[in-house]
């Protein structure tokens, strides 16, 4: 009888433990990277949004593609797999670095959308807030700064198609700040907001209907995310908020690769960072196409 009490309580003991954090942990990468045959008819921005990603993130994924004309049979790589940010999962996080919004819900996957951010001078800001409330069909007041950049802009613009808002506004704490679908579906993906998020009408609806106030929201700027699945370490790179302008416009980056790639690297991999490939890690912070790439070798792989 001794023995058998003596074995409960050490099973309790190990039971109660918390899970240690470490490279085997696997639940950090989600989704997966897809490939599309473009008809004649297809631009990238239709087919960015027929596969719920951005167009920057569509474009970076796709160096030499033309946007506007991909044309009949190109393969365009659909990046549709994310690392998850480094914040707590719950709620709303927005990543700005990657024009992403993950929402976190208690026992369920998590989900992941495209947004548009704050341009230059009117940058989305990053902090802590909250859901306060939501509205369908909401009526836009312009921002005391929109009307001096446009003073054509009325001061209140009532709810319908004309409405940059959209059909769903989902407010924050934060005065002046929501997040929102839009009546230009094709700035998802871009910067060209006064500081709001924007989603695609449908994803809007979808997260109006999942959040409720009270909801955390954290933004955060991470264009260098890792991440283990399976045993593997991930690592996602993404361009500057300088490259992400000249990569809509002109499809290049400007800028030299980001620093710190090597040292994040070398942190998530601990105990593993023998298993690094560095060329892959040096070619995916030179290429910041936004892609998950796998920068550990696979145990048991007896390349030289």
């Amino acid at each position: 009888m001794i023995a058998r009490i003596l074995l409960f309580v050490v099973l309790t003991m190990l039971l109660s433990r918390p899970a240690v954090a470490g490279p085997q942990r696997g639940a950090d990468v989600i989704g997966e990277v897809a490939t599309y045959v473009a008809k004649e008819e297809d631009t990238l921005l239709d087919i960015a949004r027929n596969f719920d990603v951005g167009f920057v993130e569509i474009r970076a994924a796709n160096p030499g593609v033309d946007p506007w004309l991909p044309g009949a049979g190109t393969r365009v790589v659909i990046p549709g797999m994310h690392i998850l940010p480094a914040a707590p999962r719950r709620g709303i996080v927005v990543n700005v670095a990657e024009m992403r919004l993950y929402f976190f819900a208690p026992g369920q996957p998590p989900r992941t959308y495209p947004v548009g951010i704050g341009r230059e001078a009117f940058e989305t800001p990053v902090g802590t807030t909250k859901v306060v409330r939501k509205v369908a069909w909401p009526a836009w007041y312009p921002t005391r700064s929109a009307r001096a950049e446009d003073p054509d802009l009325p001061a209140y613009v009532p709810p319908g198609p004309d409405n940059p808002m959209g059909a769903h506004a989902i407010y924050l704490a934060w005065p002046t700040y929501a997040i929102h679908g839009t009546n230009k579906p094709d700035s998802i993906g871009r910067r060209g907001s006064h500081g709001c998020i924007r989603l695609y009408p449908e994803d809007a609806e979808e997260l109006f209907q999942l959040v409720k106030p009270g909801t955390p929201v954290r933004i955060v700027d991470q264009p260098v995310k890792t991440g283990w699945r399976e045993g593997e370490l991930w690592l996602e790179v993404h361009p500057s908020q300088a490259d992400a302008d000249e990569i809509e416009s002109r499809g290049r980056l400007v800028t030299p690769p980001p620093s710190g790639v090597e040292e994040a690297v070398m942190r998530a991999a601990g105990e593993e960072a023998g298993r690094v490939d560095w060329y892959r890690v040096a070619m995916a912070a030179l290429e910041r196409r936004g892609v998950p790439v796998r920068v550990t070798v696979p145990t048991g792989d007896t390349r030289p």
